[in-house]
């Protein structure tokens, strides 16, 4: 029979303390218990699923902490943390992020490493726990039981050291932690590359469908998620290596959308993969399970809910976490006379109104029930206060109602339309009026049931459609890439909407297609990485953003802090 272990188990971990017992010094032959071993930790089943599962609990937590999602976001054309009358300016360390000038002395150069590598080492640790066991019966487990939970921590650990691959290249592998007392060499790209390959594809016949392991999938790696990863390793081979891997990456996503993985298929809505529901949507691949009473991290601080004007939660009727505070917001497609940039790359609001008729563009509104309208936040946004009256949302640097635009500036009180003195835009210029806000996830009143419910969909079948569209695409079958896109886009539009791809893909140029991956993908940590894919993260002009000198800025600095920490770790070059 078929075990079904779920995610959520983890909340079940308890911490445990090393106990020390002092024996007699005439007693020489008392056994001191000063070691917690597999041998005497492992004692039940639930042992060993709570063993397995520690490491999911702390991965999920890094796709916010240690700064990844800032590091993918803000180095990118996509998002912005401005100095807001003082607000977030902290040191100049995010202006640093967007003008790429980071030093080995910003702390999210250690905080992204050290996120990646807690996960990796906590992911073989278990793994040897694993190996350790010979005879699983002893814990009503079967030996597939056993084999399923490695080939999933062993994919785990992949998709961590990918991660880390993606971040710094030149990084340390990771295939045992006990007895050790410090880390290895940094190996070359190929080999981490090879690593990686090598990895996913001994996991993939050991591992599950998701139809195993029904509703308990979630948080769960299986075939297609293994699959989908070596997608991502392929699809940016070329960036990682140097070496052209489009063709192997075409293939499998043929075989991940043709079923040889389990059954998947897409959403007919656009915002269903998000919705409070979506732990159990076939278009999820790999996530991880939220709710308001457990883990919710997409929700936390250094992610979504740092997304969003400072009074907006009196805008969604969700008051379970006070107000937020705007760290994060959609860099501008437009001066402060509201005229369109020059430059191609970035204005990720203006590339969605390209297309006027995409459902997305709508104001967020919630609409009762869990449903909800629209993805963005723009313009006034009214609300009921306490006391039953009208009000509007507003910011903490003035009393006057917030107008919000796809511009930055010192906009301050003046109404929409008005023409402002001040024509500073910049990263260190700007008032609580800049920028527009997405809202991808939904923020359901604080009365309804699935307020913040919302699994995280890290692998969405749309990414391998896009993924093989790329690779239809650079291999000249741009006919290919439009039928494929648009199978995903026709969700975002009216049946019957001139916004669709033309059948013979006239319209796709290398352009289109990174703007494309940036409305589907938008804010979902991957900007930095298809930047770099397509060449132009170093080479690129955006708002507020000149070229980079030369191309070393593709990869991240190791912080100081880790390097202090072995003499083996040599910096990247450039830094």
């Amino acid at each position: 029979m078929i075990q079904k272990y779920s995610f959520k188990h983890i909340t079940g971990i308890a911490m445990l303390s090393i106990l020390l017992v002092a024996g007699s010094c005439t007693k020489l032959d008392e056994q001191l218990y000063d070691k917690i071993t597999s041998a005497n930790f492992l004692q039940t089943k639930d042992d060993v699923i709570r063993d397995f599962l520690r490491a999911f609990e702390h991965s999920y937590w890094s796709i916010q902490g240690g700064s990844t999602f800032m590091l993918q976001e803000n180095s990118s054309d996509e998002c912005m943390t401005l100095n807001r009358q003082g607000d977030w300016y902290d040191g100049g360390q995010y202006q640093r992020v967007h003008y790429h000038t980071w030093t080995p002395n910003d702390g999210y150069t250690n905080d992204a490493w050290n996120a990646f590598y807690q996960g990796i080492n906590l992911a073989t640790n278990s793994l040897e726990d694993m190996q350790a066991i010979s005879n699983p019966g002893k814990f009503s487990l079967t030996q597939t039981d056993i084999d399923d939970f490695m080939a999933e921590l062993k994919v785990l650990r992949a998709w961590l050291t990918l991660r880390a691959f993606d971040f710094y290249r030149n990084i340390v592998l990771v295939t045992k932690v006990k007895g050790q007392t410090q880390g290895g060499p940094q190996v070359t790209p190929q080999e981490t590359f090879n690593f990686i390959e090598k990895e996913l594809k001994d996991a993939i016949p050991k591992l599950r469908v998701a139809a195993d392991l029904g509703a308990n999938a979630i948080g769960r790696w299986t075939q297609a998620g293994a699959a989908a990863l070596l997608v991502r390793l392929y699809l940016n081979a070329k960036a990682y290596t140097g070496v052209d891997k489009f063709s192997d990456c075409a293939a499998v996503c043929q075989d991940i959308i043709g079923g040889k993985y389990g059954a998947y298929a897409l959403e007919t809505r656009w915002d269903a993969p998000f919705d409070y529901n979506n732990a159990t949507s076939k278009e999820t691949i790999f996530g991880f399970p939220g709710s308001f009473g457990l883990t919710h991290w997409q929700y936390d601080g250094g992610m979504y809910w740092w997304m969003l004007p400072y009074q907006a939660p009196r805008y969604f009727g969700f008051t379970d976490f006070g107000d937020a505070n705007p760290k994060y917001a959609l860099q501008p497609g437009r001066d402060v006379d509201s005229v369109e940039y020059g430059f191609s790359l970035g204005k990720p609001f203006i590339k969605f109104q390209k297309y006027p008729d995409d459902y997305r563009l709508a104001k967020y509104k919630n609409l009762g029930n869990s449903k909800r309208n629209g993805m963005f936040l723009y313009g006034y946004l009214p609300y009921i206060n306490k006391n039953g009256n009208p009000d509007t949302v507003r910011g903490n640097k003035g009393p006057y109602p917030l107008f919000l635009r796809d511009q930055v500036g010192m906009f301050l009180d003046a109404r929409p339309g008005t023409t402002i003195a001040d024509k500073e835009s910049d990263m260190n210029h700007a008032d609580h009026n800049s920028g527009v806000f997405p809202v991808k996830y939904p923020y359901y009143p604080s009365d309804d049931p699935n307020k913040i419910a919302s699994a995280y969909a890290e692998i969405r079948l749309a990414e391998i459609y896009y993924s093989l569209a790329e690779c239809k695409y650079r291999a000249g079958d741009k006919a290919g890439a439009a039928v494929l896109l648009n199978t995903v886009r026709a969700r975002n539009y009216p049946p019957g909407s001139p916004s669709l791809y033309n059948p013979d893909g006239s319209q796709l140029t290398d352009q289109e297609m990174l703007d494309e991956w940036g409305r589907e993908f938008l804010v979902e940590s991957r900007r930095r990485t298809d930047l770099v894919r397509w060449g132009v993260f170093s080479t690129g002009t955006w708002w507020d953003k000149k070229p980079d000198a030369d191309n070393h800025t593709d990869i991240f600095p190791i912080g100081l802090n880790v390097l202090n920490v072995s003499t083996q770790l040599k910096q990247n070059p450039g830094y």
